[in-house]
């Protein structure tokens, strides 16, 4: 098949989504597909090339609004294309609905992958309702199935009339790549990782480091490795020194895709503490590390999150609670041999369920349904 991807950005770019598209596409050219990747062009990245087997064409953009990046070149560069289907990608809106009226008027079927709900405050709010009650309806008609990466999601209101439609596929994580290296050293070590920015607020640091607070009365030589670079990073910073947190907690800046697994494996326990159901999409970092051995603690609201807990592969806590956030954590330092039986049963889980080549397969069927 002749599978063509939009996403609204692609790596060098970070983020889930982008790591998600990647992911996904390289397992469908193993598995002899042909992938076309549009999204919007990066700097210092080539408008061509291809990567991992995958051809990557990006379209230059003008600007932005919120977080959606605008590509007036994309809905001509997607009619040029030849493709069976067209596989797009909501994060943010724009690209997707581009998607959809595109594969409408070549008559293609569309496949869309609904990450998270469309939301803002003040005015991005008021354009979110507006776009969810007007856009979003429309792009979900088009789509011939729309895929969930958790069974949360099925609560949507946004999704209420769609759900013949709708299918969960969960994300799925490089089992070479995140795999367990070494024990952690001390036993009071924590890792968090995310963008540090306002669009990614709803991960829950804030939290993490009220938590941290409580857990520091009882531990006191507990660690966080905070990774990840932003607009507020040094916002967290002062947060963490009004905590008393300054000899706790280790801001690391950007994390290089290359030291990632290793900061995985150099914490005893990663800390996922989302705070927004509407915004978290599934909290790929969890999964790998899961992946990576590690205990996983994250609110109920990420897509992991029932697997953790069937399996035991963690602790699941309320979102907004610190003060649960920090018994749990308090528990799992205390711990070792539970936290090491835990994260034994993260790596099985990320085994049986969530590798790449599972999820392209599944993604495969569907496409080959609609296909034909």
């Amino acid at each position: 098949m002749k599978i063509l991807h939009t996403p609204p950005r692609y790596p060098p770019a970070v983020g889930g989504v982008e790591n998600y598209v990647r992911s996904l596409s390289g397992e469908l050219v193993k598995l002899g597909h042909e992938v076309t990747v549009l999204c919007a062009n990066e700097p210092k990245s080539a408008a061509e090339e291809i990567l991992q087997g995958v051809k990557v064409r990006r379209v230059p953009y003008v600007g932005k609004v919120a977080n959606t990046n605008i590509t007036p070149g994309l809905p001509i560069a997607i009619l040029r294309e030849e493709f069976d289907l067209l596989h797009t990608h909501l994060p943010t809106p724009w690209s997707a609905d581009v998607s959809g009226f595109a594969a409408a008027a070549k008559r293609k079927p569309l496949v869309l992958t609904y990450y998270n709900e469309i939301v803002g405050e003040g005015s991005a709010g008021r354009i979110a309702r507006l776009y969810n009650g007007t856009g979003l309806r429309l792009l979900l008609r088009l789509a011939a199935r729309i895929t969930i990466i958790q069974p949360e999601y099925l609560k949507s209101p946004h999704l209420r009339g769609f759900e013949e439609k709708v299918e969960v596929i969960p994300v799925g994580v490089d089992l070479a790549r995140f795999r367990p290296q070494r024990a952690a050293a001390d036993g009071r070590t924590l890792f968090f990782l995310s963008l540090l920015d306002r669009h990614h607020r709803y991960k829950g640091l804030e939290v993490l480091l009220s938590a941290l607070a409580v857990v520091k009365e009882e531990v006191s030589d507990v660690q966080l490795l905070v990774g990840g670079g932003g607009e507020l990073l040094d916002h967290y910073r002062r947060a963490s020194a009004r905590l008393g947190l300054e000899e706790n907690v280790q801001f690391l800046g950007f994390v290089p895709e290359e030291m990632v697994a290793k900061h995985y494996n150099r914490c005893d326990i990663f800390i996922l503490p989302s705070t927004s159901r509407s915004q978290e999409g599934f909290g790929m970092v969890a999964l790998e590390a899961l992946a990576c051995g590690r205990p996983v603690i994250c609110t109920r609201i990420v897509g992991v999150a029932e697997d953790v807990e069937r399996v035991g592969a963690g602790l699941v806590v309320e979102p907004n609670d610190p003060e649960g956030l920090a018994r749990a954590i308090a528990r799992l330092l205390q711990s070792g041999p539970e936290a090491r039986r835990m994260g034994a049963a993260g790596r099985r889980l990320a085994e049986e369920r969530y590798g790449w080549r599972k999820v392209a397969e599944r993604f495969e069927g569907l496409y080959q349904d609609l296909v034909g």
